[in-house]
């Protein structure tokens, strides 16, 4: 199975930008994450129309951060990476008329409803300079 790695990497990339002197073109930010310039752009992409980065064309140019890594919590981010689904798990059938069916997918649903809210509010208690923190820390 596949993983959507993009959260963490750009957890990763912010705290790159944000002991920068000047902005990082996409190429500078895919080497650091290993993985191509245009992933890069279209990731950052929403994050700049989330608020969280700028962006200069141009020699010169490239990513910075348009917030304090205090006012960037885990949860903005991960709201501008279009909230990715956090389990590759399912109901069989959303519609059916076995009862037993029934109930599995509500037991199924009622959980994993459970922990989206956990993780989403686990997201919003942290920010990126708490990761940024933990790592001088070390």
């Amino acid at each position: 199975m596949r993983y959507d790695t993009r959260l963490s990497r750009v957890f990763h990339a912010l705290l790159h930008l944000d002991l920068m002197e000047g902005p990082a073109t996409s190429d500078t930010i895919a080497q650091m994450l290993q993985t191509d310039s245009a992933v890069v752009r279209r990731t950052m992409a929403g994050l700049r129309e989330a608020g969280i980065v700028t962006s200069v064309k141009g020699h010169k140019g490239g990513w910075s951060l348009a917030k304090r890594l205090e006012e960037i919590s885990l949860m903005d981010i991960y709201v501008a990476l279009g909230a990715p689904a956090l389990f590759a798990i399912g109901n069989d059938k959303e519609e059916t008329s076995c009862l037993l069916a029934r109930a599995a997918n509500a037991a199924m649903v009622t959980a994993m409803e459970s922990a989206r809210v956990q993780f989403e509010h686990s997201l919003r208690t942290v920010t990126v300079a708490d990761l940024a923190a933990d790592l001088r820390a070390e």
